[in-house]
């Protein structure tokens, strides 16, 4: 049989109930709370983190006065400071040639032998009728001598004398003409030699034993071309606008394609002292020296023009012009990060980067690349600052979660 429990049971106190629900109250209120701040703030950071989003980022850069010291970069020819194109002065055959392309020459040395029949053949009919025409005059010369003593003793009359004495001037006349043409074609068969005019390199060769030789300058093409190529020269059409800072004297710079990595120095010699009406240009002469004839006549060069830009002049890229109705002009950014658009002049294009005249400090914040519609008042982001503001938003909704 069980013993009864002795200890009596106690009633719950009314007060100790009361603190418990003003406790449980409290502590219920303090996580309402909780939650709605951190709600609060969550909202007012995805706010904030949204009106940037709803911001234009931009990049900006301050204006650059580095690429004044650049140089004009244009398209060149190079050409032979001297180049002959030789062609054939008299008609044959080629009888043989002495030097093939590539081959150094001197001045004066041969370069093929033509022959000529033709002119061989002309030559001695032209002596044979110089001989004839001497013994004529020979004979004239007498025969006016005999009148001119038989006029004294009137044995004949002064009339016949005078037609002696002018047929023997007649026939001293043809001598003198027949050995001019004597003289002539022994000059052209000295052009049966062709010979090299300067000293420099065959650059071309055209013939070959056996082939007809026409004279040059009609149906004859030429033979040879000599080029002196220990000094070149080489053509560049500079705009218009840059002529002025290009004179005589002006130092550069060449690059070809066979030699990428190899740099030559050329000096600006002349320019034609006209513009082109086609394409704006005024053609410039450089000179460069070759003296390992590394650099080949008739090719391309990239030539880079050394031009002294404005000591103070500044410089942006060409991407941040805007053009419109209005003109050129750059955005910039201001110190609450305001847009404002400023009128700009163009000193000098270099291409990618372009030499302002005027209208920029070199304090502004130029925008690289203005967005379309751009004007002055609209608020833009920066890009540096949009990064921190991105994450900052990033971070309190991790936190969230």
């Amino acid at each position: 049989m069980s013993q009864p429990d002795p200890t009596p049971n106690r009633p719950v106190s009314r007060r100790h109930l009361r603190l418990t629900g003003i406790a449980a109250a409290v502590i219920a209120v303090v996580i309402v709370a909780h939650g709605l701040i951190v709600r609060a703030s969550e909202s007012s950071r995805l706010r904030d983190w949204t009106e940037a989003q709803a911001l234009t980022t931009v990049a900006v850069n301050p204006p650059s006065a580095a690429a004044n010291i650049s140089g004009l970069e244009l398209p060149g020819r190079i050409e032979a400071w001297q180049r002959a194109p030789i062609y054939a002065r008299v008609s044959g055959y080629l009888k043989d040639w002495k030097h093939d392309i590539g081959t150094p020459v001197k001045a004066g040395e041969v370069l093929a032998n033509i022959e000529t029949p033709d002119l061989d053949q002309q030559l001695a009919q032209a002596r044979a009728d110089l001989a004839t025409a001497q013994a004529n005059a020979a004979l004239s010369a007498t025969t006016a001598k005999r009148w001119q003593a038989m006029l004294g003793s009137d044995s004949v009359s002064k009339q016949e004398v005078d037609e002696k004495t002018g047929d023997l001037a007649a026939k001293n006349a043809l001598v003198a003409a027949q050995r001019a043409n004597v003289d002539r074609l022994l000059a052209l068969k000295n052009f049966t030699r062709i010979v090299a005019p300067f000293d420099g390199t065959v650059t071309a060769r055209n013939t070959d034993v056996g082939a007809l030789i026409n004279v040059g300058g009609g149906a004859g093409q030429e033979l040879f071309v000599i080029s002196d190529t220990s000094k070149l020269r080489v053509y560049v059409s500079v705009p218009q606008n840059y002529v002025p800072s290009v004179p005589p004297g002006t130092k550069a710079t060449l690059t070809v394609p066979e030699h990428p990595d190899q740099t030559y120095a050329a000096t600006v010699e002349s320019s034609s002292q006209s513009v082109n009406a086609a394409s704006g240009t005024t053609l410039m002469q450089l000179s460069v020296d070759n003296p390992a004839g590394e650099l080949l006549p008739g090719g391309y060069a990239s030539v880079r023009l050394d031009l002294k830009g404005k000591a103070n002049g500044l410089s942006v890229p060409g991407s941040a012009l805007i053009f419109d109705a209005k003109g050129i002009s750059v955005a910039t950014v201001d110190a609450n990060n305001k847009v404002v658009v400023k009128p700009v002049t163009i000193a000098r294009d270099l291409g990618k980067v372009v030499e302002i005249g005027s209208g920029l400090n070199a304090a502004d914040r130029v925008i690289e690349n203005p967005p379309d519609g751009v004007v002055s008042g609209i608020e833009v982001r920066i890009a540096g600052a949009a990064k921190t503001q991105v994450a900052s938003a990033g971070k309190g909704k991790n936190e969230k979660g």
